[in-house]
């Protein structure tokens, strides 16, 4: 039995937002290519999250149910808008699961509850602690205009860096013996290593304006071996960060390496917790930024590769982007 309620009257949406804690709504069309798409999707996390009382995934066709559509101001197709507690928190405009799954990940830790299951997530990792009065608001970052230079392309993922969910290997790969590849373990990496040097550049765009109060970096290299304490190959992790606002592309190495940055940061041993370490932001000079450019300078103990797994984004959500007139969003499947 599905799990995706079908709404078919406002006095239904009405009362499944008040009888459950965080209610998820799909607004789509039958037109739309894109919602058929992700539907699919959206079931399989309904499947794994529903729960009476607590959590709820309900569909609704804007076509026969227009006077819901525009009660929730819906201007583009698909649309999904969460609520926690009766109050909407958050809105995303296409098909972007991988935004919609950190939005509910964040509302889930938020309340004490467990991330989305994966069966290649640690289900241990919970990274950094998130200052009181702040929240992860990677779910507004624009993970279609995410780009990197000087990554290994052949493994890892730039999307994989900012996902909400625990780092794959948490603890495989963490010997010296396989350099943290996850090679000899079977699992295929989820991290990001540098390429010809330790410098990685990283630029994240959102989606909505937003104040950032902490950056949290996750490093998870393995421990140098007795025969390979030396081997320049083994990643290491990042030491000076310099850290640039609303740029509208990423940066040249040189670009960056010339231009004043609006933070430098240089870790130290006692600042990685159990492989994340925390960047308090000046935070008045990143009170309105819609893109945060992360420059890995180098890799400590002179490292000639670095490693990041997780890149978190600590802070508050400004205004939102208008999303214009009705519309399908993104391109049909």
């Amino acid at each position: 039995m599905s799990k995706v309620t079908q709404i078919s009257s406002a006095s239904q949406l009405d009362g499944i937002k008040s009888g459950n804690t965080i209610v998820v709504i799909d607004f789509f069309a039958t037109w739309c290519g894109p919602c058929k798409a992700i539907a699919p999707v959206f079931a399989t996390v309904a499947e794994k999250l529903s729960e009476t009382g607590k959590m709820a995934f309900v569909k609704v066709d804007t076509d026969k149910n227009s006077d819901i559509a525009r009660a929730h101001n819906i201007s583009a197709m698909p649309t999904f808008v969460v609520f926690k507690n009766n109050q909407e928190t958050h809105r995303i405009v296409g098909a972007d699961m991988p935004k919609l799954k950190a939005v509910v990940e964040e509302l889930l830790a938020a309340s004490g509850g467990n991330i989305i299951a994966s069966s290649s997530s640690s289900s241990t990792w919970t990274g950094a602690e998130i200052p009181r009065g702040y929240k992860v608001v990677n779910s507004e970052i624009d993970v279609k205009g995410l780009d990197c230079m000087n990554w290994k392309d052949d493994f890892g993922s730039i999307r994989k860096l900012v996902d909400t969910a625990g780092p794959v290997n948490t603890l495989a790969g963490r010997s010296g013996k396989d350099k943290g590849k996850g090679k000899e373990s079977g699992a295929e990496p989820d991290w990001m290593e540098s390429d010809t040097d330790e410098q990685l550049m990283l630029f994240i765009p959102f989606s909505a304006v937003v104040k950032v109060f902490q950056v949290q970096i996750t490093s998870l290299p393995p421990a140098p071996g007795e025969d390979d304490e030396d081997d320049e190959e083994t990643p290491r992790r990042p030491r000076t960060i310099k850290l640039f606002t609303n740029n509208a592309h990423i940066l040249g190495f040189e670009e960056a390496e010339s231009k004043d940055a609006v933070q430098t940061v240089e870790l130290k041993e006692e600042d990685w917790r159990d492989g994340t370490a925390v960047i308090n932001t000046r935070f008045v000079k990143f009170q309105a930024v819609s893109t945060l450019t992360v420059f890995i300078v180098d890799a400590e103990g002179g490292g000639e590769c670095v490693r990041v797994d997780r890149v978190r984004i600590i802070g508050e959500t400004g205004e939102k982007r208008d999303a214009g007139k009705l519309e399908k969003v993104g391109e049909e499947q």
